[in-house]
């Protein structure tokens, strides 16, 4: 990508949103990706001053939070990721905090960016109902049963939606992420 180290997000502000558990370059990549293009990228998560990522089934690195999920404001961020790995969003899906979080970026129309397991918070935030969506092929289904139109691409963009299936997908997934943001059409209802 031609934006790498360059400021063609500068002013941005980006929250991913995990927790222990979550697959770590699913986070990992994108917030390097993001912050080389010159965004200001947060971690924010529900408690723990670090959550701890996984390398498929195998336990990887420890990533310092800058945010309680309690005390992040969804009107201070420009775009919202949610990476996946399987224990991550099976805990946020069940925190009202976190699921309130995503619902505000729905709202205001924001980017929201979800890759892997990570739309299954999407479901719990009751944000998919007639949306094109993609995701690793173990949630299909559930996605289909919450009213997504389910399509097998490395990366959908819906409106302020984006989805992506796997790790593999992960240029195409920041590459969508990064436009949207430099085109300004993550602000379209908020501004």
């Amino acid at each position: 990508m031609s934006s790498h180290g360059s400021n063609v997000l500068a002013n941005r502000k980006i929250a991913i949103l995990a927790t222990n558990g979550f697959e770590q370059s699913e986070l990992e990549n994108p917030l390097n990706t993001l912050k080389d293009a010159g965004a200001v990228v947060y971690v924010v998560a529900p408690d723990g001053d670090t959550i701890q990522g996984m390398k498929h089934d195998k336990k990887g690195d420890s990533f310092k939070v800058d945010i309680k999920l309690e005390s992040a404001d969804p009107h201070d961020f420009d775009a919202l990721i949610l990476p996946g790995g399987v224990a991550n969003p099976d805990t946020l899906r069940t925190n009202k905090k976190a699921l309130s979080f995503i619902q505000s970026f729905s709202t205001t129309d924001k980017c929201i960016a979800a890759i892997c397991h990570g739309p299954q918070l999407l479901i719990n935030a009751e944000v998919i109902k007639g949306r094109k969506m993609t995701s690793v092929e173990a949630i299909r289904k559930d996605l289909e049963n919450a009213g997504a139109q389910w399509e097998d691409k490395e990366v959908i963009v819906d409106g302020n939606l984006i989805t992506s299936r796997v790790p593999k997908d992960l240029d195409a997934f920041n590459h969508a992420i990064t436009e949207m943001l430099r085109k300004g059409e993550h602000t379209r209802k908020a501004a």
